[in-house]
């Protein structure tokens, strides 16, 4: 009779990962994750202390996928922030339930959106939106806060089921207030040098 085949750390949290991503972290259970991995809980509380944090585990799998989800600019022609939100957007539309699990399930509890902005997380979309601006870190930072409050709204509009994807109109939305954003801070900027 063969050896059972060893389940790994990472295997663990892989499954989790994509119970999560399948199902919403509503569904993230020892039972099921075990179910998933035709296996006893016994190699899941060998691994990790409880299902808190295979969550954990599993919460940093889905943001990594995400970042490089949304992050992954190279070859368009639309300018990198706009590029930026617009796959954020789209990932809600698409990943419903990893969105959900990522900023609906209590993780930012007690932040505030400047903190949340500042987070380590946070940092690739804050040097995107330095270099795509080209003004100085707090008015790059200013613009991508502004940027982050419509585009999480429309992705959580969507990622909740309570409206149909429309790319055309997210577009010119994120234009519209993106241009006014730059028209702001390049007036500031013009106001300064008189």
């Amino acid at each position: 009779m063969p050896a059972k085949a060893k389940v790994s750390r990472d295997m663990i949290e892989e499954a989790a990962f994509r119970l999560v991503r399948a199902e919403g972290h509503e569904a993230l259970s020892a039972r099921r994750l075990a179910a998933r991995l035709n296996c006893s809980t016994q190699p899941l509380l060998y691994h990790f202390s409880g299902i808190e944090a295979i969550r954990r585990a599993a919460y940093e799998r889905a943001d990594a996928f995400h970042t490089a989800y949304i992050t992954d600019v190279a070859g368009s022609d639309r300018d990198p922030m706009l590029e930026i939100g617009l796959r954020y957007v789209r990932f809600a539309a698409e990943e419903g339930p990893l969105f959900r699990f990522l900023f609906q399930s209590g993780q930012f509890a007690e932040r505030s959106l400047e903190e949340l902005i500042a987070s380590p997380e946070a940092e690739p979309l804050r040097r995107a939106a330095a270099e795509a601006t080209g003004l100085p870190e707090d008015e790059a930072r200013s613009v991508f806060g502004v940027l982050f409050v419509c585009v999480h709204g429309w992705a959580s509009l969507l990622a909740n089921n309570a409206m149909r994807y429309d790319p055309a109109a997210l577009e010119a939305s994120l234009v519209a207030l993106y241009e006014g954003m730059m028209e702001k801070y390049r007036g500031e900027s013009h106001e300064d040098d008189e």
